[in-house]
Parts: C-alpha cells; structure tokens; sequence
C-alpha cells in the first residue's frame, strides 16, 4: 500500500516553472527523502502535499488525509 501518491505535479510561479510533472510513490514504512540543489522544488513539493499551497495540476495523495475525508463522509 502506497502511503503517498504523487502523479505529474507541476506548479509555475510565473514564468518559473518550480515542480514539473513530478511523479513518486512512497510505500508504507518507506524512508522517502527529497534531494535537489537550490529552486530544484522540494519545498514546494512539500507545500503543495501539506496544502499550503495550490495544486495547479497533477495530483497528490497522502493516505492518511484520504482516510480521513473518507471516515467523515461515512459519518456525515
């Protein structure tokens, strides 16, 4: 079971794109780590999984947030 799913995430700020079609599974007890120089993306890869900032496309996953929303609408 993946823990995270990532699929062609992509964010531009302006005419800089940051994160281009990024695409990573992390499988549960995986040790997973993002490696890059500076403005390679991490952080922004990292914002854009904990919602700080828009998703323009792609899509992201963290099970456990699925898990949630999903337990919230059985209960609604």
């Amino acid at each position: 079971m993946n823990m995270i799913e990532v699929k062609n995430l992509t964010k531009r700020f302006g005419e800089v794109t940051a994160v281009d079609g990024l695409t990573f599974q992390v499988a549960k007890g995986e040790v997973f780590g993002l490696l890059g120089p500076n403005g390679a993306g991490k952080t922004t890869t990292i914002r854009m999984l904990c919602c700080l900032i828009p998703k323009p496309s792609g899509d992201a996953q963290i099970w456990t947030v699925v898990r949630l929303i999903t337990e919230a609408r059985i209960y609604a």
